[in-house]
């Protein structure tokens, strides 16, 4: 069963810490912690949700989507280091 989860356990580790540098930040923009805590578990238990579904029915597309995850995760921690270098 874990067989075909994976192809996918980069996307699962640098998706996690990704999620935590973004909730970093938004601590440090001074969201209300208990709101964006709810907020980030009900996200990745969409994405649990969506993840285990969608690798089922796509996994013939399994490089496709590991280049568009890392890409976006890529570009998201690009976009929050610049904010915390200019001190955003």
């Amino acid at each position: 069963m874990l067989e075909q989860y994976l192809p996918f356990v980069g996307l699962i580790v640098f998706g996690n810490i990704e999620n935590l540098v973004l909730s970093s930040q938004g601590v440090v923009a001074g969201v209300n912690p208990v709101k964006l805590g709810i907020v980030s578990i009900l996200c990745v238990s969409m994405w649990l949700i969506i993840g285990t579904f969608g690798t089922q029915l796509l996994y013939q597309y399994v490089d496709f989507i590991n280049f568009i995850g890392g890409f976006a995760i890529f570009v998201l921690g690009l976009q929050a280091m610049f904010k915390s270098v200019r001190g955003e």
